[in-house]
């Protein structure tokens, strides 16, 4: 004999799939008598019929995948996403607002000729994020000319 309507009653009672209906092997016989929804309930309540947990999808491989995205690796042209023209704008709206930035303040003589040289190289390789990180560059730094020598 089956235990298939037993099982269907507890799914139907514990709110999951029958599948996942676990029947305790030594009380096998009390489940076969477990006709109605209330010899059930009550096998339930006793620890005779119980869920299993529900199965889930490991998180490990997605895991290592993010350790390795972190040092740099599975960055090839493979993993690229969006399109090539998109970065290009994006860098060339950064690296234009940065070489501005840096023009004026030679201009005006907050820096140097050989400082903006090096902080140009610098923007070039992308060693800036924005203008403000390159201001606090210059100031952690300290490569702003300061007033008493610009007066001189």
């Amino acid at each position: 004999m089956t235990l298939k309507t037993q099982k269907k009653i507890a799914a139907k009672q514990l709110k999951c799939g029958v599948n996942r209906i676990w029947l305790d092997s030594s009380r096998i016989g009390d489940v076969k008598q477990a006709i109605t929804t209330l010899d059930v309930n009550a096998l339930i309540k006793d620890g005779a019929i119980k869920a299993m947990q529900k199965k889930g999808v490991s998180k490990g491989r997605k895991r290592k995948r993010l350790k390795q995205i972190k040092k740099g690796r599975r960055k090839g042209h493979g993993s690229r996403e969006g399109k090539k023209s998109l970065k290009k704008k994006l860098w060339m709206k950064k690296i234009r607002a940065i070489r501005n930035n840096l023009k004026e303040l030679k201009n005006i003589k907050r820096i140097t000729v050989p400082t903006y040289k090096d902080l140009y190289r610098k923007a070039k390789s992308g060693f800036f994020k924005n203008k403000a990180h390159l201001k606090i560059y210059l100031e952690r730094n300290d490569l702003y000319v300061s007033q008493t020598k610009k007066k001189d």
